[in-house]
């Protein structure tokens, strides 16, 4: 990706304010010193209120003297103290304007996505969706030299490490869930916004995504998959973790058996870490080896787990540095910060960053808890991973109500949620009035299909016929299409035809939340989802409670210091 040559939208502003404040420091100077430091100081004394001299009498001569080597002596302060004001304002503009320099920007979503913003709470409070991606790109000589395999330096870089960092609305508390990078998913059609190259969807495991577009791609298969609409991306590389690493000055991790990840007979490859027993600081390379083990814990799902102990460990040692209140290390941390990450354009300034950080502080450390989605064996390939149904769906619920993972906060559902008020895809309530039943021409499509069972054959004629019944004499079908939605969902064309979706949506008994427009429609359109298999009535779903995760989330909680990793018995010495 392009480095970009703005600056940033803004960031002009607040060095104007900082010059106009540097130079108005002389003049205050002047002014405090007083005009005598033109007029009358010339011969280094002060004029009496008759304006006669007094150099020459006597002993109050003597404290004229004295009076003007003060005066001299706050006038040569003054003038230093502007320096030093107009040096720190141009160093820190100049900085400032630096460390945007540093960051690189992208398209926040290069893929069609149907995930729309979730509504505010009653507090007027929104969630924020944050997608963490580590690349594997070998496309510098310090990428290659960390991450080893220089034959595949122009390969395209895939997306190992994907995570979501959901904040809560109210700020108190937060969920991160990692999707493994081997699990299939459909990927979107994405058009990458550095060459215009347009990808097909394809049915793929997530961590190709990034090569089918950039991180904007990524994001949209994530909304897809989970329904949560995602605010920001951010990627990291190699170099970057180890940038990061060596900014935060090491973060604790342990293990239960000494570990080496190294190539064995048959299986290539390890990160090259290698610790004994216990608890050890790790920064620099030796983080990113721990980031990148996988053979030594067994698995991927054990790789997330590791990932999610060394974050934790992370933000409890950011905490416990003051970080947030120590210029330097601030500096450095944000130095570091914008020289590894790639953001979504929106954030692309260190004022948004910075921002971004200050809300994440506010969180506690036991109230952030670190998840895996659940999943099973992809029966195509038994390599892969697919997201484990009504399992996975809750983890997925539970991030779009915005319900705290920890159970330890009072639920809250936001608008967009189940049984969230009646609102169209911008965000504002529609005042559109629903035409009568018999008036509305609605179309119902059959797109049961889901990544783990095959589409149920009739769904839009059963459907539409039980619009029919209900007086929507105009519903029909159409069966043109192979379609795929883990979600059923309402679509409509336009304002003028919000109310009648609506409409149809309560007939059926469907959540206003899965009612949305749509430039993919001419009219009402009913796209019934994997998750409505069989009869005629929506089925009605027990809303998340807090803390109710499945059990195999594998859930870690940010303040549990007591957790070790077992290393796989080959990887043992």
């Amino acid at each position: 990706m392009a480095r970009s040559g703005v600056h940033g939208e803004g960031t002009r502003s607040p060095a104007v304010r900082r010059g106009r404040n540097a130079r108005s420091a002389p003049q205050a100077a002047a002014g405090r010193d007083g005009t005598g430091a033109g007029a009358g100081a010339g011969a280094g004394g002060a004029e009496d209120p008759g304006g006669r001299s007094g150099t020459g009498q006597g002993s109050s001569g003597s404290s004229g003297r004295r009076g003007g080597r003060r005066r001299r002596l706050l006038r040569w302060s003054a003038t230093a103290l502007a320096v030093l004001i107009l040096g720190t304002a141009g160093a820190g503009y100049l900085y400032y304007r630096h460390l945007n320099g540093n960051i690189e920007k992208g398209e926040r979503s290069s893929g069609d996505s149907k995930a729309h913003r979730t509504e505010p709470n009653a507090a007027g409070q929104t969630p924020l969706n944050i997608l963490l991606i580590g690349s594997d790109s070998r496309a510098s000589e310090a990428n290659v030299a960390l991450g080893g395999g220089k034959d595949h330096r122009d390969n395209p870089p895939l997306g190992d490490v994907q995570m979501l960092i959901h904040l809560a609305a109210d700020r108190k508390s937060a969920a991160v869930v990692s999707v493994p990078r081997d699990t299939r998913v459909a990927i979107p059609e994405c058009t990458d916004p550095g060459t215009g190259r347009t990808y097909p969807a394809a049915d793929t495991i997530i961590n190709e995504s990034l090569a089918r577009g950039g991180a904007g791609c990524t994001l949209a298969t994530w909304e897809n998959l989970s329904g949560v609409y995602i605010d920001h991306w951010m990627t990291i590389d190699f170099a970057g973790v180890v940038s990061m690493a060596d900014a935060v000055g090491g973060v604790e991790v342990c293990v239960n058996q000494n570990v080496w990840d190294r190539p064995l007979p048959g299986v290539p490859g390890g990160s090259g870490l290698r610790m004994e027993a216990g608890r050890h600081q790790v920064e620099g390379e030796q983080a990113l080896q721990w980031l990148r083990t996988r053979h030594a814990w067994g698995s991927d799902l054990m790789r997330a787990r590791a990932q999610h102990m060394y974050m934790n460990s992370m933000v409890r040692t950011l905490k416990g540095q003051n970080v947030f209140t120590d210029t330097g290390r601030l500096m450095n941390l944000a130095e570091a910060a914008t020289e590894s990450l790639t953001v979504s354009e929106e954030i692309g300034t260190v004022e948004k960053l910075y921002d971004l950080g200050m809300q994440l502080r506010t969180v506690p450390t036991d109230r952030i808890t670190m998840t895996t989605l659940p999943t099973v064996e992809d029966p195509r390939n038994r390599n892969h991973l697919l997201a484990d149904g009504d399992d996975a769906e809750k983890v997925w619920a539970m991030l779009r109500d915005d319900v705290s993972f920890d159970g330890k906060g009072a639920r809250e559902t936001a608008g967009n949620g189940p049984g969230g008020g009646g609102t169209d895809a911008g965000g504002e309530a529609s005042a559109d009035p629903a035409a009568p039943d018999g008036e509305i021409d609605v179309v119902v499509r059959n797109a049961t299909r889901s990544e783990t069972l095959g589409p149920v054959g009739g769904r839009a004629r059963e459907v539409a016929g039980a619009l029919t019944g209900k007086g929507f004499s105009r519903a029909t079908t159409d069966t043109s299409s192979a379609l795929s939605e883990e979600r059923t969902v309402v679509r409509y064309p336009g304002e003028e035809s919000a109310g009648d979706a609506r409409r149809v949506a309560e007939a059926l008994g469907i959540p206003a939340s899965a009612v949305r427009k749509s430039a993919d429609v001419l009219g009402v359109t009913v796209d019934v989802g994997a998750d409505w298999r069989s009869g005629t009535a929506y089925p009605k779903r027990e809303k998340p409670r807090a803390g109710d995760l499945p059990g195999n989330s594998d859930a870690l909680n940010g303040a549990d210091t007591g957790t070790c990793m077992d290393v796989y018995a080959p990887y043992r010495w």
